[in-house]
Formats: C-alpha cells, sequence, structure tokens
C-alpha cells in the first residue's frame, strides 16, 4: 500500500465530541440534563432516572446491558446519542466478565470466585481493565455519539462549585486514566443558584479539558428553570452541529 503524504494542511475532521464525559456530585442534575437532550437514550444502570420523563432502558446487570445494545444495533442505531448513567455503575458490573478473562488465563482455569479484585497483589485489576474497555468500545459503536456519566470521588467542593481542592472520577486507578485519555471532552457539573453548569476548564483542582475549539476552556449552562418552573435545556451549546 503506498502511503500519500499531505502537503498541506488536512482540515479537521470532527467539530463535536465522539466521547463526552460528564461527572459531578449525587443529586446534581445529570440525568434531568441528560433527558432534555433530543434523540438520547439513557442506559440507567442506577435507576436514577425513575423520576424523569425521557427515552431510558432500566439496565441491571451486564447481560442486560449487552442485549440492549445487541437490539440497538439490531434497529439500525436508531439514537444520536447514548447516555452511560453512570459510568462508575459500569465498572462493577463488568466484573462478570473479568473473571471470565481471568478464568481464560492458564493461571485462572481453576478459579472458583466471583470477584477477581480479591486475587493477590492487584492481578485482577488487569482483567477489570480488559472487561471494562471491551464493554466500551462495544456501546462506542451505538451511536455516533456516547455521554458517560460519573460521579465525583473526592467531595473537597464548596455549595458553588468554583473552589475544587481534588475532584475525580470515582473510577479505579488506570481505568480512570485511560477512559479519561480517550475522552474528547470531559467536564464537571455544578449548581449554582436554578442554573446547572459544566466546566471545561482545565486546571489542577478538577479534571476538566476538551479538545473541541467550542468547549475548550469554557463553562457552558446547560440547563436552568425558567418562570414557569420548568427545566430548559441548552445542548446546543455542546453539540453546535
Amino acid at each position: 500500500m503506498s502511503i500519500v503524504l499531505p502537503t498541506k494542511k488536512v482540515k479537521k475532521q470532527r467539530v463535536n465530541p465522539k466521547r463526552l464525559i460528564i461527572y459531578s456530585k449525587p443529586k446534581t442534575g445529570k440525568t434531568t440534563a441528560f433527558a432534555g437532550l433530543e434523540d438520547n437514550l439513557i442506559l440507567d444502570l442506577e435507576q436514577g432516572s425513575e423520576y424523569v420523563e425521557a427515552l431510558k432502558v432500566k439496565i441491571n446487570n451486564l447481560q442486560e446491558l449487552l442485549d440492549t445494545g445487541k437490539e440497538i444495533k439490531k434497529q439500525g442505531q436508531p439514537y444520536k446519542y447514548v447516555t452511560v448513567d453512570t459510568v462508575t455503575a459500569l465498572e462493577s458490573m463488568v466484573m462478570p466478565l473479568a473473571v471470565k478473562l481471568y478464568k481464560q488465563t492458564p493461571m485462572g482455569k481453576s478459579y472458583q470466585g466471583d470477584n477477581v479484585v480479591t486475587l493477590p497483589n492487584g492481578a485482577g485489576y488487569l482483567y477489570m481493565r480488559q472487561a471494562f474497555f471491551q464493554v466500551l468500545d462495544f456501546i462506542d459503536t451505538l451511536a455516533p455519539h456516547v455521554i458517560l456519566s460519573g460521579h465525583i470521588k473526592d467531595k473537597v467542593v464548596d455549595d458553588k462549585g468554583s473552589m475544587v481542592m481534588s475532584a475525580n472520577i470515582d473510577l479505579t486507578g488506570k481505568i480512570k486514566s485511560l477512559i479519561c485519555a480517550n475522552a474528547d471532552a470531559i467536564g464537571y457539573m455544578y449548581r449554582k443558584d436554578n442554573q446547572t453548569i459544566i466546566n471545561f476548564n482545565n486546571n489542577d483542582g478538577v479534571t476538566c479539558g476538551a479538545r473541541p475549539d467550542h468547549l475548550r476552556n469554557k463553562e457552558v449552562i446547560i440547563s436552568e428553570m425558567n418562570k414557569k418552573g420548568e427545566i430548559d435545556t441548552h445542548w446546543d451549546k455542546v453539540y453546535i452541529d
């Protein structure tokens, strides 16, 4: 195969994030905001969507997640967006697959346990990572855009969301590092008065950042309560096509 080298700058191929991570403290309004995104299917792994009207499927275990994904593909991938709510719950949900992967190895073929994290010397985390990203790669095929919702790991955050001593996504070690490295945008969501804001500012205190120009080092008001007491969402500020 011959390789053709460019003679001028190649135009950018993407404007909006393919994989978007949004994380926050619990009860911040993530699920409500996701429900306001048109053509967005919420895969509810934590039963947090019961109080919102949305395109949603309740997922209780890994097999249900895989079966739902297969049905989405069977129907021609009808959704523009798929949201995993939450990726924190997904990490726990992939345990059966991690056990299966370990049992396929020579040292794990006689393993009778159900939690590889308890293996000596932290050996099980390798299989947790493999299982997690195997499932995540599958989810990436379900829609043009995937949103991963997560909880905050450290709780040193002021009520206004403006000061975070250390805020990270609640995921295990290398899984967190790898998932953040492969995300197009990472936003920390917080509430201020009647507004819900996503912070894409990259700084030392909070894991945030974005590759798309319109999100990089920005704060976006993603939802707010209007005078009628209804929630208006502004996803057109995140997905600008």
